[in-house]
């Protein structure tokens, strides 16, 4: 357990409950009045609220008291009981009988109750397909005794990780992943896609940070970096919506490379236009993580500030919420998947609807008041324009390469299918490399863009080309020779060397370090992105046209030591090493990797504040 860790089911309270309760007025202890009338939201914008199955002071709020201005009710939390993956849930101060008869009442106004699975106290590790099987029983049980209408994955703390080497979100294997994945779509077939929802509400250190970030490739990082992204991947299909906590958050790079800190208009746009757009994972362009759709994306908010770290005022918000949906956009930071805005956002969450009661609903009163009177949006029908000027860039006898003129939609296009055959191959830029075809073989492609809302464009034009006749050369390329660092700063390294020959010609080479690989044409490569004084291990091969490849020159570097820069999350730091946080300097005593929690001011054992 993280000593230094704020939990976010216990608040950042350090009085104990009973103590608390001893010290406020009545009037906050007393149950307040909520308005009666239930309505759904006007533009389909939802406020989801975390109920507390416990008191950590903030106060006990019946069910059916809950704000009608909250649309989705979040049970928190069910927590792991006896054998590993078996979940448990006890309704908190409530006989059974009358918890049921408040579920069922928030469900004839028309509200969703959802049990929350996790939070800071409850991880849930499911390593095994034992684990993997009591927990999809369990937590079928639990839905059905007491009727939720779905299941929300709040997994905290060390649920999720990457072991070494699990590099590719796509095809994960980590066991921990691999088990939650099939069993969220266990539990979401027994019940019925249409019938149950699935939401989840990670931090950013899960999803955003992935960017920057991911734990099972990158040195020296925390393994738990972007862990959240297969799972989000694997489950997009029947995932309703991802609520990303924008709370309790280091400061996150967001898609301009620069550091986003929470509380701000700027953090939030921020964060939300990454999941909106998409991004590649570990800033590897192989491995993009695609947009989710915009019904599927909401702000993950504090109440007030006993909530969580980083709250927000309301003004703040909807600042945000001009941005993201009305297309007002920030001076600080512009929104990269679409510049007039996401009209079809998702909505709010907020933990929690207990501190909203204690702060007299502030929250959900304005916010719900806010997004009522925004004009629905008109629901895109329009599909992009199709994809011209297909043709071939390349050829090999396994594979060939496309590329084509963008298309043109009303709000943006989002991406790319490309056809032949039975195949479709998603991407997101103009150009594709189809792989894995047969030698000397007529391939037929098409291509078709896609919009934010699902459109559909016509199919391009076809493009008929014949794969190369197999090769039987399998000499592979002379090692490159000289290999040499030619350059760096603290987030570079320049690297340079003679050329390979090959009996049929050398068609390029790749560059890697850690997981990272980088193919060039040439006989040079700039990597970026590095972390300053940290020693890399670089090796370059060269390829030829048949696939083969050269051994490997190696050379080794250390990034030059940047001056104080902004303290952020999974960075290995040395003694010696500045940052700044909050607008002062600190120097590294003791070498260690940055966790949630362990910013600067919270851990003098860890950093000394510069005079």
């Amino acid at each position: 357990m993280n000593p230094f860790r704020f939990k976010r089911t216990i608040g950042i309270l350090s009085l104990s409950a009973s103590l608390l309760a001893a010290s406020l007025p009545a009037a906050i202890l007393a149950p307040s009045t909520v308005p009666t009338a239930w309505a759904s939201p006007a533009g389909g914008y939802k406020i989801v609220g975390y109920w507390h199955n416990f008191d950590n002071g903030s106060g006990f709020v019946r069910l059916r008291d809950v704000s009608p201005d909250f649309d989705v009710v979040n049970v928190s939390f069910a927590e792991p009981s006896g054998a590993a993956g078996n979940i448990a849930f006890t309704p908190f101060d409530y006989t059974e009988a009358d918890f049921k008869a408040d579920v069922a009442y928030l469900k004839s106004k028309g509200k969703k109750v959802i049990i929350s699975i996790g939070g800071a106290n409850g991880q849930v590790q499911l390593t095994t397909t034992a684990a993997r099987d009591a927990f999809v029983n369990s937590v079928k049980s639990i839905i059905e005794k007491y009727g939720f209408d779905g299941l929300d994955v709040d997994f905290e703390g060390h649920s999720l990780y990457l072991n070494k080497g699990d590099a590719d979100f796509r095809n994960p294997t980590t066991p921990v992943i691999v088990n939650l994945i099939d069993a969220l779509k266990n539990i979401n077939g027994y019940f019925g896609t249409d019938k149950f929802t699935l939401t989840m509400a990670p931090e950013t250190f899960f999803v955003q940070l992935g960017y920057q970030f991911y734990g099972g490739s990158c040195i020296s990082c925390d393994a738990r970096a972007g862990a959240y992204l297969p799972v989000i991947h694997a489950t997009r299909d029947i995932l309703d919506w991802l609520q990303v906590q924008n709370y309790n958050s280091g400061p996150i790079t967001g898609l301009d490379d620069q550091y986003h800190t929470m509380g701000s208009a700027d953090f939030h746009v921020a964060m939300a236009d990454m999941v909106l757009t998409g991004f590649p994972v570990a800033k590897n362009a192989n491995h993009f993580f695609p947009p989710l759709r915009q019904e599927q994306v909401l702000l993950g908010l504090p109440a007030n500030n006993n909530a969580g770290g980083g709250f927000t005022p309301v003004a703040e918000v909807q600042k945000a919420l001009d941005a993201l949906i009305k297309g007002k956009q920030l001076t600080s930071y512009k929104t990269r998947g679409s510049a007039t805005g996401y009209p079809n956002l998702g909505g709010l969450m907020t933990w929690s609807i207990n501190w909203d009661k204690y702060n007299n609903f502030e929250f959900s009163s304005k916010h719900r008041a806010y997004l009522n009177a925004i004009v629905p949006p008109t629901p895109d029908t329009q599909a992009p324009s199709a994809p011209a000027g297909l043709l071939s860039s390349a050829k090999s006898s396994t594979t060939v390469s496309l590329a084509w003129n963008a298309s043109t939609d009303n709000v943006g296009v989002t991406g790319y299918t490309v056809k032949y055959g039975s195949v479709s191959k998603e991407v997101t830029g103009t150009s594709a490399q189809i792989t894995s075809l047969a030698p000397d073989t007529n391939y037929t492609f098409t291509v078709a863009a896609k919009d934010a809302a699902g459109n559909v464009s016509p199919s391009s034009g076809p493009v008929t080309v014949r794969t190369a006749i197999a090769s039987t050369d399998q000499t592979a390329p002379s090692m490159p020779s000289n290999l040499t660092v030619t350059g760096k700063t603290s987030t570079t390294v320049s690297l340079g060397w003679s050329a390979s020959s090959d009996n049929v010609g050398v068609a390029g080479y790749a560059v890697a370090y850690g997981g990272v690989t980088t193919n060039v044409s040439g006989t040079t490569a700039t990597l970026s992105g590095l972390n300053p004084g940290t020693a890399y291990i670089f090796s370059v091969t060269a390829l030829d046209a048949a696939g083969n490849r050269s051994a490997a020159a190696v050379v080794s570097a250390t990034t030059d030591t940047a001056g104080a820069r902004p303290w952020a999350l999974a960075v290995s730091y040395k003694a010696g090493d500045e940052v700044t946080y909050g607008g002062k300097t600190y120097t590294c005593r003791q070498p260690h990797t940055s966790l949630q929690g362990w910013e600067p001011p919270n851990v003098p054992a860890l950093w000394l504040l510069k005079a």
